[in-house]
């Protein structure tokens, strides 16, 4: 179904979501094939690996660029679908991440297959069902992961170990530097979201949505590819969004050090948490974010002692949600409308709820209460007064 919409034969209602990939990804690709990153397009504001799903449907010449990408995304899709289904075969594990992956995904409408997210999913997605085996092959999906789209990095919130670690930094580094070698303006895109506004479906929105009742001054229009508030104070809510970031990078750091219970799903379940943190914190919540949080829902699914039962509801009911702002009533999110508010404080307030609760589960499943800071080993052989167990 969500081919069919995509390739028009059936429309789906409000805007045109695939002009995204008929107009912008494949302009990128005649610029990409050229030689070069999109080094004077702001819009351009991936890492460099981000060009290979740019350049993807060369690998099926017989297609005009669009339908090549829209079969590529579906074939990313049933990937995903085919790692959670043969990854809930196993002893411990349970089918119930597929059927995630199969609720979620068409909640979301036809957004999936016209962004390139739901392949950066399925690299997330194969990292974490990975990582308890192989942790080097988890490390080095998720380091090139990160050079796709960044967040994959955050898969790495609960891995323990060096090995996983040196593989995504090994891997993230060769790839850096394969895309610098190969052409110029690899890294342009750090210095193109520097005069970002706040985007109008973010969580720190609900503040210019509400002030525009009450003759706030600024203006909603497209800048940097997303449509976005610009006006007075929106500096001052974008620095906020980036404080509360620093706070949840800052409840993660704590949380490392204070756990001390790993299980096996303990590594898919931090990984569900630090996504959806930044994601609910960012000062963009794009509709295909929430297929991150899908894929990641998914894999949690797919333990069978996974605690992460209500916050992955949660997110599947913030899905649908997210499929009627955008694109179903987008102009009335536009508007700042009551339709469109309210639409945005139920999708946000979802959001918000997994993500506090997530973090509650988690926190609660791996750190013992009343547990101590540990030490390191120098200190604790000095210190005189002994820590209680």
């Amino acid at each position: 179904m969500l081919l069919l919409f995509v390739l028009k034969v059936y429309v789906f209602p409000g805007p045109d979501v695939t002009s995204d990939v008929s107009v912008i990804y494949q302009g990128w690709y005649e610029v990409l094939r050229g030689g070069t990153f999109p080094l004077d397009d702001v819009t351009w504001q991936y890492p460099p690996a981000a060009a290979l799903a740019i350049l993807s449907p060369a690998l099926l010449p017989f297609l005009d660029y669009a339908t090549a990408f829209f079969a590529l995304a579906c074939a990313a899709d049933l990937a995903v679908f085919v790692l959670l289904w043969c990854a809930g075969r196993r002893p411990g594990r349970t089918p119930r991440g597929a059927r995630v992956w199969v609720a979620g995904v068409p909640l979301l409408g036809p957004t999936v297959y016209a962004r390139y997210d739901v392949m950066v999913t399925a690299v997330a997605v194969a990292a974490l069902l990975a990582g308890a085996r192989h942790p080097r092959v988890m490390g080095a999906l998720a380091g090139f992961g990160a050079l796709l789209k960044v967040w994959p990095v955050l898969l790495l919130a609960g891995v323990r170990g060096r090995a996983g670690w040196a593989a995504a930094a090994v891997t993230g580094a060769a790839v850096a530097a394969a895309a610098a070698l190969a052409m110029p303006g690899a890294f342009a895109f750090l210095t193109f979201q520097r005069d970002r506004g706040t985007e109008v479906e973010s969580l720190g929105s609900l503040v210019f949505h509400v002030a525009r009742h009450f003759g706030w001054e600024g203006q909603v229009l497209l800048n940097y590819g997303s449509v976005e508030f610009l006006g007075p104070y929106v500096d001052v809510v974008s620095t906020a969004a980036l404080a509360l970031t620093g706070a949840a990078f800052g409840w993660l750091l704590l949380w490392r050090l204070l756990a001390a219970r790993w299980e096996a799903h303990t590594v898919a379940d931090a990984a569900f948490v630090a996504v959806l943190l930044f994601t609910v914190t960012s000062r963009v919540i794009s509709p295909q974010y929430l297929v991150w949080l899908v894929g990641l829902a998914a894999v949690c699914r797919c333990f069978d002692a996974s605690r992460m039962r209500l916050p992955v509801a949660l997110v599947l009911a913030a899905s649908f949600v997210t499929v009627l702002e955008f694109p179903l009533w987008f102009g009335h999110v536009v508007a700042s409308d009551a339709l469109g508010v309210t639409l945005l404080v139920v999708r946000n307030g979802l959001l918000v709820a997994a993500a506090v609760l997530a973090a509650r589960v988690l926190w609660r499943a791996t750190v013992p209460r009343g547990a101590p800071v540990a030490l390191p080993p120098q200190a604790a052989r000095t210190s005189e007064t002994p820590v209680s167990p």
